[in-house]
């Protein structure tokens, strides 16, 4: 039997003798080539500039002579010297590269001559010898000798030059040689890579895309296919190896079928039971099972599309958990999703949850869809703010009838005070303020979080904004030694708000940096544009916030540890977090401790349609 490994050894072997033929008749005549020529360029190239240089250097010592005889003595020596070393130096070159037969004769015969000719132009450019005797040696002596040695180095150099033609003629028909050479080479191999490829055609590849075909069946789930083993090489015997595993395969896929069958009714039974609205989806969106409570309250039935079931909010939860791929709460806006039961209402809210395919395996199967019940803590906020509504506007009538009491007795209209009476009535005058601004502030921040509040949003300049809630703290910063620094220039686009309440929000920042920054320091208003929307920053120089205070800031009645009493109940930046948050923008601090602090707010920049 011959197997696929003799098979390609026999066909590969002879191409790979043919390539090593191939290979040194190439070097060989590479070699050759390289000789020839090296030959041209190296043995006779130097011959033929030196030549060049020794004709040239004679004309220019006789322009030079000529020099001396037009009155220019000194530019001619000049010009003598010069050349006279550059036709020593190239005689040397030549003298030293002597490659042909006859070539040592005429250049010895130049040197012979030069020697002459040397010590003729030094009579020439003899100013002691008459001007006339210098021009007849010139004329007689030295111009025929300088037409000899040109001559001569004429010869060498046509000696090299008709050497350099025959060793290029020679490597022409070298080159000419290995070309036939190497077609006939490349003939020979295409002749055998066509009758392997014809051969391995039948051995080879015939087998391999009827087993390509099998694959492709399995992969659409055709588990009967049996392949034909009628051949004895590695072909045959892999086919029975195919045939053994899509026999184990089809066993595996019947009881993965029966456990997976199992599974889902159990999964199935299961969720029917769960008090909570929860939805499995596939990659897709379709539902693949649900809680009776989901497929009530929210139309989430198995088999449905969650983009057909007409809940935008839910929609848009599902997409950005697949964008994402991490769990993802509902949208701004849709914070508790409110749903009546009969006479019973609920408040849900929905959590999107990517499921993994595995451990091993990051890439996300579905998505699980869970509405936590928020009823309860819903019930409490309601109840939370009917109380300190109600509280607050009960305590307003006995706090002004308080506070006009003790206006009327520090007005003495009912008795004149001695000085003490005077200091504790003062002092219960700025309490009963105190107290009176905390229950307005109460009663702001819930009208803003049960959405009460009226808002007046419209699209403002950030530069109007700025320059109207800088304004009434300038006197204030400039009596306490403070510079306020307002960066924002007229150039950003407009921002969708309202106006007054945003003078609210920098009124409290700016309070705020002014209170915690000392003489001489600055505060700094900035903005600019992030991701549509506007970036507003004032920035302190004071001592800056620890960073495990800067994420409760925001929250309410929290103040920073070491504050004075009367500096407030921490409900400033609550009521500043809303009137943001109720106009589509965020807020945060950030410092570095010891060098100030950074509190920035954003706004939705104004779109074309709005």
């Amino acid at each position: 039997m011959i197997g696929i490994r003799q098979k390609l050894v026999l066909g590969f072997g002879g191409l790979l003798l043919i390539v090593v033929a191939i290979g040194v008749l190439t070097i060989r005549h590479i070699d050759a080539l390289g000789g020839a020529i090296d030959v041209i360029l190296r043995q006779n190239y130097r011959s033929v500039v030196a030549c060049q240089k020794m004709t040239e250097s004679l004309d220019r010592i006789d322009s030079g002579a000529l020099f001396t005889f037009a009155g220019h003595y000194d530019d001619g020596m000049t010009t003598i010297h010069e050349n006279e070393q550059n036709f020593r130096h190239a005689l040397r070159v030549e003298l030293g590269n002597i490659t042909l037969p006859g070539e040592h004769q005429k250049a010895m015969q130049i040197n012979t001559l030069f020697f002459r000719y040397n010590f003729i132009i030094k009579q020439v450019t003899d100013l002691s010898i008459s001007f006339p005797e210098r021009q007849r040696r010139y004329f007689t002596d030295l111009l025929p000798l300088s037409q000899q040695i040109k001559q001569l180095s004429a010869q060498v150099l046509e000696m090299n030059q008709a050497n350099m033609q025959a060793a290029n003629d020679n490597a022409r028909q070298m080159a000419a040689s290995a070309h036939n050479t190497m077609l006939s080479a490349i003939f020979a191999s295409a002749i055998i890579a066509l009758l392997f490829s014809f051969r391995s055609h039948r051995w080879i590849l015939m087998p391999i895309k009827k087993l390509s075909a099998s694959v492709e069946e399995i992969r659409k789930g055709n588990l009967d296919l049996v392949l034909d083993t009628t051949s004895k090489d590695e072909i045959g015997q892999l086919s029975q190896s195919f045939n053994d595993m899509a026999a184990t395969l089809r066993k595996m896929r019947k009881s993965d079928q029966d456990k997976l069958y199992r599974s889902r009714r159990v999964t199935q039974e299961v969720f029917k039971v769960l008090p909570l609205p929860i939805a499995v989806l596939d990659a897709n969106g379709q539902v693949a099972v649900s809680t009776d409570t989901a497929e009530r309250y929210f139309g989430l039935k198995a088999g449905v599309f969650v983009q057909d079931i007409g809940h935008d909010w839910l929609k848009g939860v599902w997409q950005k958990t697949v964008r994402q791929g991490s769990a993802t709460e509902s949208e701004e806006g849709h914070d508790y999703i409110q749903h009546f039961d009969g006479r019973s209402e609920y408040f849900f809210q929905p959590v999107a949850v990517p499921v993994p395919f595995s451990a091993e395996r990051e890439e996300f199967t579905g998505t699980a869809l869970i509405f936590r019940d928020v009823t309860q803590l819903h019930e409490q906020l309601e109840l939370k703010r009917s109380v300190i509504a109600t509280v607050s506007h009960q305590l307003r009538t006995p706090l002004t009838s308080l506070r006009m009491s003790v206006h009327l007795l520090l007005e003495e209209r009912i008795g004149h005070l001695n000085e003490q009476q005077a200091d504790l009535l003062l002092s219960a005058r700025d309490e009963s303020e105190r107290l009176a601004r905390m229950l307005d502030d109460l009663l702001e921040l819930n009208r803003i979080e049960s959405g009460k509040a009226p808002m007046n949003i419209i699209p403002v300049s950030p530069f109007r904004l700025s320059g109207e809630g800088i304004e009434p703290f300038m006197l204030h910063a400039t009596d306490q030694g403070v510079a306020i620094v307002n960066t924002i220039h007229e150039g950003l686009p407009d921002v969708i708000a309202d106006p007054e309440r945003i003078k609210h929000v920098f009124a409290n920042l700016l309070s705020n940096a002014l209170r915690f920054t000392s003489p001489g320091g600055k505060v700094t208003i900035s903005a600019a544009e992030e991701d549509e929307k506007i970036k507003f920053s004032v920035e302190d120089t004071g001592n800056g916030i620890a960073s495990e205070h800067l994420e409760h800031l925001f929250e309410r009645f929290y103040r920073v540890p070491g504050q004075k009493a009367k500096s407030g109940i921490g409900l400033g930046l609550s009521i500043v977090k809303e009137i943001v948050e109720a106009q589509g923008g965020t807020v945060g601090a950030e410092n570095v401790e010891g060098k100030g602090s950074v509190f920035y707010f954003t706004l939705p920049v104004r779109q074309d349609n709005q």
